[in-house]
């Protein structure tokens, strides 16, 4: 036979052509069933990235350090990324006099109960001083106003008595009624609701006294999605969090020395993430960390960065109306 010839099938009778066709019409029907398993198995998007919004607003206050207050225009839905007021040192460095109504328990509380919310959410990163310094005396002090608030965290920081359920016990609080999820919290990639917001935890790379995992929130407030940075440093998976969440506004931290990301990585971070607009945080509060020239120097780097993004630098107590 000659080596370059076409090999001929063998001659059939009718029942081996009738049984060559079945196989091969069976080959061709399990490949396109293969194929529609394969379409029909793709990962579909999430909720939140497939949910068309319309856009919105925001006042976003920067109480210092790493803690921000952002409320609906009207003040129902009100939200604080983590809960050191009071005695949050991030105001002394810019020169700026903290007002009666950040200065004091009571203070707050009455400012709070003032605004009539519907709902106030404390969404609680991690448990550094820096962090939740106030946060069992602001929660009891906006429940005893009447205020009706919640908070929600890691699961096991929030659930376990190794964690921060005897201090909650301690300040006269129970863990069952004032944290979301009948005081279990929520772990990564879960959500908590309170109100008209929505909160999903996301990882953050840092450290935590307790021993749990330090963590940011994708918070969806007034129609804006709102990336809540925490402590951290760059980690490449914010990508993948911007894909999936698609948050507006990022709230990042960027005063790197010791503890976390600098404006640089800070900048590039926000690229990932894709957020439209940024303030940066969580410098001048000590130290240790970037002085006030850390806002300026994020915007710089942002520039480079990320072009088309804008940046709100701000001072303490200082608050700006963010439309998306």
């Amino acid at each position: 036979m000659d080596s370059q010839a076409t090999p001929q099938e063998p001659d059939l009778n009718d029942d081996g052509r009738r049984r060559r066709d079945f196989v091969r019409g069976g080959f061709s029907l399990g490949g396109a069933i293969a194929l529609a398993s394969t379409a029909s198995a793709e990962p579909k998007d999430d909720r939140w990235a497939k949910h068309g919004r319309a856009g919105g607003k925001l006042l976003v206050r920067w109480l210092g350090g790493g803690v921000v207050e952002i409320a609906t225009p009207d003040y129902k839905q009100i939200a604080y990324g983590d809960a050191w007021i009071w005695n949050n040192a991030g105001w002394d460095r810019f020169g700026v006099k903290k007002p009666p109504e950040y200065a004091s328990a009571k203070g707050f509380a009455d400012y709070v109960a003032g605004k009539k919310p519907d709902a106030v959410f404390v969404l609680l990163t991690h448990d550094h001083g820096d962090h939740m310094g106030d946060y069992f005396e602001m929660l009891k002090a906006l429940s005893d106003a009447g205020v009706p608030v919640k908070t929600t965290g890691q699961s096991d920081m929030m659930r376990s008595n190794t964690g921060l359920v005897p201090e909650f016990r301690k300040a006269g609080l129970d863990p069952a009624k004032i944290v979301v999820n009948g005081g279990a919290g929520m772990n990564f990639g879960g959500v908590s609701r309170h109100g008209e917001m929505t909160a999903h935890l996301i990882p953050a790379l840092h450290s935590n006294l307790c021993g749990y995992p330090a963590a940011g929130f994708m918070l969806e407030i007034g129609g804006v999605r709102v990336y809540l940075s925490g402590d951290t440093d760059l980690f490449g998976d914010m990508r993948m969090l911007g894909e999936r969440y698609k948050p507006d506004l990022g709230i990042v931290c960027v005063g790197g020395g010791p503890f976390t990301m600098g404006p640089q990585d800070a900048a590039r971070a926000s690229a990932w993430v894709g957020v439209s607009h940024a303030i940066p945080v969580h410098y001048a509060h000590n130290g240790l960390v970037l002085g006030v020239e850390a806002g300026e120097q994020y915007r710089q780097a942002a520039a480079h960065a990320a072009p088309a993004l804008k940046v709100s630098v701000m001072k303490p107590g200082e608050q700006r109306l963010i439309a998306i």
